[in-house]
């Protein structure tokens, strides 16, 4: 987790250009909107899906085809403002130069065209101050935003739901914000909803990688589901994370996949 240093944005059109610098409770955003240096967003991959290794040969005996044809559940957590937009606490990841957000709109209309998916839209707040906390997350949730002096507007800011993907909500979808440190399935009614539908699969996009997206493969399975990551709509905090990160899951937890081979699958 990388928070920017205090650094306003275009209220009226939300957009990822800079606008003329306002200060303090001016803003919307809880940072100045600036977009990144030419020569850092020069410097971010376009994409991860290179990264992406071949599936784990114990995957390959499967037919993820047939698997993508039961009941599944798609999830993305955490694909707001706060990673996506100038201004957000998280912008300087880069994650709006690396494909990841175009990606899990190409992923999410081809799991909505196939019909047999839920949708869940998962938020991450990083602003924590009235979250319930141990003295572990006490200490490191002050290291995420202690220093960023943000407005209850602000931050909601920050926690909503990035436009591209608010134009694919659809009634009778899923909104709702994890509250456990890494995982959707501690602290809200998840499971519950899963089991009503019959979820047998679900499919994970978003960020992190290697924090929400990981801990939720990770639980998927110890709660009896089929993970499937797509892992180019996913970023670690650093894409030289991503690769170790995509091997561990691939090998361990669940087929990780590109969002190619993804929309492939679901064709007939």
């Amino acid at each position: 987790m990388s928070v920017a240093t205090d650094t306003t944005t275009d209220t009226a059109t939300d957009t990822t250009t800079a606008s003329p610098a306002v200060t303090g409770f001016d803003r919307v955003s809880p940072l100045e909107p600036l977009e990144l240096p030419g020569d850092v967003i020069a410097g971010l991959p376009p994409t991860n899906t290179d990264a992406i290794p071949p599936l784990a040969d114990h995957w390959k005996q499967l037919d993820l085809r047939e698997i993508l044809r039961r009941p599944a559940a798609f999830v993305s957590i955490g694909q707001s403002n706060s990673c996506y937009r100038p201004g957000g606490a998280q912008y300087a990841e880069g994650h709006a130069h690396r494909g990841t957000l175009d990606k899990t709109v190409r992923a999410a209309a081809a799991a909505r065209r196939a019909g047999n998916f839920a949708f869940n839209w998962v938020g991450y707040s990083i602003f924590r101050d009235d979250y319930p906390k141990s003295d572990f997350d006490r200490v490191q949730y002050h290291s995420w935003t202690g220093a960023i002096d943000a407005t209850p507007e602000q931050i909601a800011w920050d926690n909503t739901l990035v436009g591209e993907l608010r134009e694919l909500v659809e009634p009778g979808d899923r909104e709702f914000f994890e509250t456990a440190f890494q995982t959707a399935f501690v602290g809200t009614d998840l499971m519950g909803d899963l089991a009503r539908r019959r979820v047998e699969v679900i499919v994970l996009a978003g960020i992190h990688l290697d924090w929400c997206i990981e801990g939720n493969a990770r639980a998927a399975r110890d709660n009896g589901f089929l993970p499937i990551v797509i892992g180019d709509t996913t970023g670690a905090q650093k894409p030289e994370q991503e690769q170790a990160a995509f091997e561990r899951i691939n090998e361990f937890f669940a087929p990780v996949i590109s969002t190619e081979e993804f929309v492939g699958l679901l064709q007939d």
